[in-house]
């Protein structure tokens, strides 16, 4: 059956990109099993903007009731939205900066986390939207273990996919690359090619 993945980038490296580079071999190891299908290409490189006192007001006004500037303000938002819906599958290279995410994906999860659209308050609290998908994500550190008390990355990105909705999540760990690089990114591969489609 054909799949639809969102394929995501936050290195701020273009080349010589752990990240990339494992998020590429999850893309290429997906494809051999599930194509025909599409991918859709998200790179974090090109910097998302932030919200603002604008967004937020334009984000919390009834959709029948804004106006074209606030349609405009909120269109990147709204096609980042419409990308993580239409995706069975989400890959997301994920380098860890300074123990914790990138800003640019930072961005990004601020743009596609909303109310009504993603998630949903109930009497029993918020609900994701977006069940029934599967999150990969390729993390690399240069000193930091992941799953350690100094790791806030990863326990954060779980948590706010399960927060939207995305609870079946497969980590591919590259951690401590600058101190044992050969051995880890060797067992982030083999991890990847062990990855069932």
């Amino acid at each position: 059956m054909p799949t639809t993945i969102l394929h995501i980038d936050a290195s701020a490296r273009l080349s010589d990109s752990t990240t990339r580079s494992l998020s590429a071999q999850i893309i290429d190891q997906l494809a051999s099993d599930q194509f025909p299908g599409q991918i859709i290409r998200r790179d974090l490189s090109d910097p998302l903007p932030q919200i603002t006192e604008t967004w937020i007001n334009a984000n919390f006004t009834p959709s029948d009731q804004r106006t074209p500037e606030q349609e405009q303000t909120l269109a990147q938002s709204d096609a980042l939205v419409d990308e993580i819906q239409r995706a069975d599958t989400i890959v997301i290279g994920l380098p860890i900066y300074n123990f914790s995410i990138p800003a640019s994906f930072k961005a990004w999860i601020d743009l596609v986390a909303r109310v009504g659209q993603t998630f949903t308050y109930t009497d029993t609290g918020p609900k994701g939207l977006l069940d029934g998908k599967r999150a990969i994500i390729a993390v690399a550190s240069g000193g930091t273990a992941v799953g350690s008390d100094a790791d806030f990355a990863t326990g954060y990105v779980r948590h706010v996919l399960g927060f939207i909705g995305i609870t079946d999540v497969t980590l591919i760990a590259a951690a401590a690359m600058a101190i044992t690089p050969e051995t880890t990114l060797k067992a982030a591969s083999d991890a990847i090619d062990a990855l069932a489609a």
